[in-house]
């Protein structure tokens, strides 16, 4: 069993800048790939960005260019840099590890005010 423990999340204004970290409660190596999703209210649960253990990345169409996704494997963590925010990138904010099985975090919320 893994848990994945969010934190960053708050409240800024937009054009401003948060760091999102998600932490592994246990070694879980580079053979997995790990993401973040964000749900806002009364929408679905969408991608964020996505990285694998070597460093490759996908991201969501709305965050291309103004989102950063990284990890380091030797800390279990994957990171979120969000730069240029916007109103509508208030929402919850989702880890997602998928390592076979798929564990999701408790989620951090992410508002963005204008």
């Amino acid at each position: 069993q893994v848990q994945l423990v969010e934190s960053g999340g708050g409240l800024v204004q937009a054009g401003g800048s948060l760091r999102l970290s998600c932490a592994a409660s246990r070694s879980i190596g580079s053979f997995n790939v790990m993401g973040w999703y964000r749900q806002a209210p009364g929408k679905q649960r969408e991608l964020v960005a996505t990285i694998t253990g070597g460093g490759l990345t996908n991201y969501g169409d709305s965050v291309q260019g103004r989102f950063t996704i990284s990890r380091d494997n030797a800390k279990n963590t994957v990171y979120l840099q969000m730069n240029s925010l916007k109103p509508e990138d208030t929402a919850v904010y989702y880890c997602k590890l998928n390592w076979g099985i798929v564990y999701w975090g408790q989620g951090t919320q992410v508002t963005v005010s204008s």
